[in-house]
């Protein structure tokens, strides 16, 4: 209707219509808020299964500012910070999810994978737990505390999760190999070579279960064994350093000197910065009494890892002949200090007052 000044008149609304309209425009703006964050999670989504996990983080930051209850994409981010291990940044996100969602087993999960990249063995404990509790048949829990028992030097314990991790998924391959490595630090060989095997016959591509063997079969004093699975090894992965390394130490047991310095050059041709096959080959050069070349070489072992034990003993042998007597000592007595047994023994069978 227009009135007499020709301008529409105003539209007066009961009480009950204004809170119908009004309701009916937040819910519009709900709705609006809803896609916007969904948008935002499907190129998160997108760009996570492209491995772009920074790029990832941020969209899932856009869908939790559009919807602050949207659970799954805290879930997403917290699993994004975990790949690129922005870990408290990890605990952080899932611990607001956990807030939100104090039953979801898988947040738990993924908040101990946190802790444990963190070294926050009990905290991660605590959360495999729950999350175990919540859904027992998960068994990637399982695995992750068994890693947990494992760098505790918890074997035992460790076996058990691994085995709970077979129980609940026959293909787990990963378990197998960690469970034979648990059982190779009890110095149950026989059984970690089983393990072993077991991993390899469901994927025989896995170079470095091939070099578990060959280091096990080398415990066990089959050198034979031993230089054929690291030969397997660096057929699978030319760039494996530490299968050069291993096959290097079977060639030194083999008297094969010149073909173990080989294989620690290839090492160190892989992997330059690696100290244990420069240490190796100053060994190396002490047993053919080229005293010079193992002080040079234990002392590049030295300048690549100073907590290099094995080095100091090495270089305090090479010194004792060069008639640094002085020097040997040095280098052993900081071997022991650094837990060296061969280090104790040099100090106190040379150096000792």
């Amino acid at each position: 209707m227009i009135g007499a000044n020709g301008f529409s008149q105003i539209e007066e609304l009961t009480p009950e219509e204004q809170a119908y309209r009004d309701s009916i425009k937040a819910l519009n703006l709900e709705n609006e808020a809803i896609a916007n964050s969904q948008e935002a999670y499907n190129r998160g989504i997108e760009l996570f299964t492209q491995k772009k996990f920074n790029d990832a983080i941020k969209e899932f930051d856009k869908s939790i500012k559009f919807d602050p209850q949207f659970t799954a994409a805290y879930y997403n981010k917290g699993v994004a910070q975990n790949e690129i291990q922005k870990f408290n940044e990890a605990v952080k996100t899932l611990s607001k999810l956990i807030e939100l969602k104090s039953d979801y087993s898988k947040a738990f999960f993924q908040r101990g994978r946190a802790y444990q990249g963190l070294s926050d063995y009990l905290n991660a404990e605590l959360d495999y737990d729950k999350s175990i509790k919540l859904d027992a048949s998960n068994p990637k829990a399982y695995y992750n505390y068994g890693t947990l028992r494992f760098l505790q030097q918890d074997y035992d314990g460790a076996i058990k999760h691994f085995s709970k991790t077979i129980e609940l998924d026959a293909d787990f391959v990963n378990a197998y190999n960690d469970r034979g490595s648990s059982y190779r630090m009890k110095k149950e060989y026989s059984k970690a070579l089983a393990d072993y095997e077991t991993a390899l016959r469901k994927n025989p591509k896995m170079a470095f279960v091939l070099n578990n063997i060959g280091t096990t079969k080398t415990k066990m004093k089959d050198y034979a064994g031993a230089l054929a699975a690291f030969n397997r090894a660096v057929s699978i992965d030319a760039n494996f350093h530490l299968a050069y390394n291993n096959r290097g130490v079977v060639q030194m047991h083999q008297n094969r000197l010149d073909d173990a310095i080989k294989d620690f050059n290839k090492a160190l041709q892989v992997k330059s910065d690696y100290s244990p096959a420069a240490s190796n080959i100053s060994g190396i050069y002490f047993k053919k009494k080229e005293y010079q070349k193992a002080l040079e070489y234990a002392n590049k072992a030295i300048q690549m890892d100073n907590n290099n034990a094995a080095a100091y003993v090495n270089r305090g042998m090479a010194k004792e002949m060069l008639r640094d007597m002085n020097g040997a000592c040095e280098d052993w007595q900081k071997a022991s200090e650094l837990g060296s047994e061969a280090g104790q023994q040099y100090y106190s069978g040379n150096c000792g007052i």
